[in-house]
């Protein structure tokens, strides 16, 4: 699997003290990277599974950028690029993040992506650089298996 270009997956650091942690997701785009990474906001959401293999995909945004984290559990995620103007068009990526190993990952317009839940009662936070329109949703859905058998766990 190749990356796809403007996908970013940050790698986070968790923060432990005798209080508790703290792990920072995302800044402004204004601020230094690797966290800068949101440069326009339109809302946040959170997003349970209840049980492992509950797959959600695919789709993808005209306008909208996506940046995920996975707060807790661990999930799977399968990309695919379908912009006319990208030289990585047709390129699938998965990536696997969890709270065992936090990362935020950044997806831009233009990019189909979905997720699978590798443990029960995992969760998301996504922030969305647009906030949710039903009268008109900014959203191309396409069944989960549009890319074969991207979902199968597979022995190493």
């Amino acid at each position: 699997m190749a990356d796809i270009q403007d996908v970013k997956v940050v790698p986070l650091t968790t923060h432990m003290d005798d209080r508790g942690y703290l792990t920072e997701i995302a800044r402004s785009s204004e601020a230094p990277e690797p966290h800068g990474v949101v440069h326009k906001f339109g809302q946040v959401y959170l997003v349970g599974d209840m049980s492992k293999g509950t797959i959600r995909g695919f789709h993808k945004h005209n306008l909208l950028w996506d940046w995920f984290f996975i707060s807790h559990g661990s999930a799977k995620f399968v990309l695919k690029d379908d912009r006319d103007d990208s030289p990585t068009k047709g390129e699938l990526m998965t990536i696997v993040i969890g709270s065992r190993k936090p990362a935020t990952i950044v997806v831009p317009p233009g990019v189909y992506h979905g997720w699978m839940s590798l443990e029960d009662d995992t969760q998301m936070i996504s922030v969305a650089s647009e906030y949710y329109n039903s009268a008109e949703p900014d959203e191309v859905r396409i069944p989960a298996d549009s890319f074969g058998n991207v979902w199968e766990i597979e022995g190493r």
